[in-house]
C-alpha cells in the first residue's frame, strides 16, 4: 500500500479516535507505531514505542514543565492570585472600566507563575467575576475581560506551552521566552485599548470604583510581596543567568510552597489535592508528547510532510498565503481543543513546512501561541468561553461572545503586526543571546 495513502488513513483514524474520546496522546501513539510498522515493520515499531518515551522522560528541557506546573497549583492554593488581582486594584481600579484592566494585568501576572491559559480562566473567573457584577458592571465585559485574560497564561513567560514547543522543536527555551516578552506586553496594552474603546460605545458597562488611598495601596502591596518577590527571582534569575530555566523553576517550587505554608493554607488535604493535580497535568502533557514523537516518525516514512512541501511549493500562491491559511486553521483548531492538544496534534506536519519557507521557528513558535489563544476564545466554541459559562450558567454564550469581540479585534491586530514584522518577535532574543 502506497505510504502516503498509509499517511492520510492514519491522520483520518487518529482524528475519529478522538472525536470518540480517546485520550489525544493516546491517539497519537497508537495509529503511530501501528502505521509505523505497517511500512518498517513490527520490531523497529515495538522498540520505537520503547526508546521515544524513555527518551523523553530524560529530556532535562521537559523535565521543567512538572516543576512549573506544581509552582502554578501551590500558587492558587497560597491565593496569590487574590493577591496579585488586590494590587492591580488598588492601582487602577478607580479608573473607569478599572476592574476589567485590572483583571488583564493581574491574568498576566497570575499566568506568569500558572503558565495555563485554561487554568488563569478558571482562577479570574471566581475572584474577578463577582467583583465585577457586584460593582455594577455589564455581564459582557466582566466575562470578556476574563476569558481574554484566561489568555495571557500561554504567552507570558514561563509558559508550559512554549516549553513544549521548544522540546518537540528542539529550539532554546530561554529563547522562547525572551521572543514572548514583546508580543505578551502588546496583548496587555491592546486588551486595555480594547476595554477604553468598548466603554466609549457603551459608558455604563464599566463604571470606576472607588480610588484606593496611599494607605491601601501599600497594604496590597504588603499582602503581594510574596508573589512580587517570586517572579522577580525565578524571572530575573533567568534572564540574568543567575539560574537556568530548570533551576529558577525548582526555586519557584520552593517559594509559592513556603508561601502557601506560612498562610496557613497548607494542611495535608491541601497538598495531596496540589501533588495530584500537578502530577495529573504532567501526566497528561508527557503522554502527549510520546504520542507526538511516535506520530512524528511515522509521518516522517510515510514521506507525508514531503511530499505535502512538494504540493504546496507547486501552488500558484506566495507564502504568506499559505501561512495565513495555517494561522486559520489554528484559530480553528484552538477553539475546539485545549492549548497543548491544538499543538501537538499539528506540529510533525506544520514544522517542515515553516522551515521550507524559511521562516523562524523561535518567530513561529510565538505565533502559534498567539494564534492558539486566539481560538481559546473564538467563536464558534472557545474553550476559555465554555469553562466561564460552565461556571456562570447565568451569563449567555451570546453575552459572553459579544464580550470578546473587541478583545478578539485586537487579537487580530497584534498577530496582524506580529506576522509581518517578526523583528517583534526576534529582537530581543537576538541581544539577550
Amino acid at each position: 500500500m502506497d505510504p502516503l495513502l498509509i499517511a492520510l488513513a492514519g491522520f483520518a483514524v487518529m482524528l475519529l479516535m478522538i472525536f470518540v474520546h480517546v485520550p489525544i496522546g493516546v491517539a497519537m501513539a497508537l495509529v503511530g507505531v501501528t502505521g509505523f510498522a505497517s511500512i518498517v515493520g513490527w520490531g523497529p515499531a515495538v522498540t520505537l514505542m520503547a526508546s521515544e518515551p524513555a527518551s523523553a522522560m530524560a529530556n532535562l528541557d521537559l523535565a521543567v514543565i512538572p516543576l512549573f506546573m506544581l509552582m502554578g497549583s501551590l500558587a492558587t492554593a497560597a491565593g496569590l492570585a487574590s493577591d496579585v488581582y488586590n494590587l492591580a486594584y488598588a492601582l487602577i481600579g478607580h479608573r473607569r472600566g478599572g476592574l476589567a484592566s485590572t483583571t488583564i494585568v493581574a491574568s498576566a501576572g497570575f499566568g506568569a507563575i500558572c503558565g495555563s491559559g485554561v487554568a488563569t480562566t478558571a482562577t479570574f473567573g471566581r475572584v474577578a467575576m463577582p467583583e465585577m457584577l457586584q460593582r455594577g458592571y455589564k455581564p459582557d465585559l466582566a466575562a470578556g475581560s476574563i476569558a481574554a485574560g484566561g489568555t495571557l497564561g500561554i504567552i507570558v513567560p514561563p509558559s508550559s506551552m512554549m516549553i513544549l514547543y521548544a522540546v518537540l522543536t528542539e529550539q532554546s527555551v530561554l529563547d522562547l521566552f525572551s521572543a514572548a516578552i514583546i508580543p505578551a506586553l502588546m496583548a496587555i496594552v491592546f486588551y486595555m485599548i480594547a476595554i477604553q474603546i468598548k466603554l466609549i460605545l457603551d459608558p455604563e458597562a464599566g463604571l470606576p470604583g472607588e480610588k484606593a488611598s496611599f494607605r491601601e495601596r501599600m497594604a496590597a502591596i504588603g499582602r503581594a510581596w510574596g508573589v512580587l518577590l517570586m517572579f522577580v527571582v525565578v524571572m530575573g534569575g533567568i534572564y540574568s543567568g543567575i539560574f537556568t530555566v530548570n533551576e529558577a523553576a525548582a526555586v519557584g517550587v520552593i517559594f509559592a510552597f513556603v508561601l502557601a505554608l506560612l498562610r496557613g493554607k497548607l494542611d495535608w488535604k491541601t497538598l495531596v489535592g496540589v501533588l495530584a493535580e500537578a502530577s495529573a497535568g504532567t501526566a497528561m502533557i508527557y503522554i502527549m508528547v510520546f504520542g507526538a514523537t511516535i506520530f512524528s516518525y511515522f509521518m516522517a516514512v510515510t514521506g507525508a510532510a514531503s511530499f505535502m512541501i512538494g504540493v504546496i511549493a507547486d501552488l500558484p500562491i506566495p507564502p504568506i498565503a499559505i501561512l495565513m491559511m495555517l494561522l486559520v486553521l489554528y484559530i480553528f483548531l484552538g477553539a475546539f481543543f485545549d492549548e497543548v492538544a491544538a499543538m501537538v496534534i499539528t506540529l510533525p506536519l506544520v514544522i517542515p513546512l515553516i522551515q521550507s519557507f524559511g521562516y523562524d521557528l523561535v518567530w513561529w513558535g510565538i505565533i502559534n501561541v498567539v494564534v492558539i489563544g486566539i481560538g481559546m476564545m473564538a467563536p464558534p466554541i472557545g474553550i476559555n468561553v465554555m469553562v466561564l459559562n460552565s461556571m456562570y450558567k447565568s451569563i449567555s454564550l451570546r453575552t459572553i461572545y459579544r464580550g470578546i469581540m473587541p478583545f478578539l479585534f485586537a487579537e487580530l491586530i497584534r498577530l496582524t503586526l506580529l506576522t509581518l514584522f517578526p523583528q517583534l518577535t526576534l529582537w530581543l532574543p537576538s541581544i539577550m543571546g
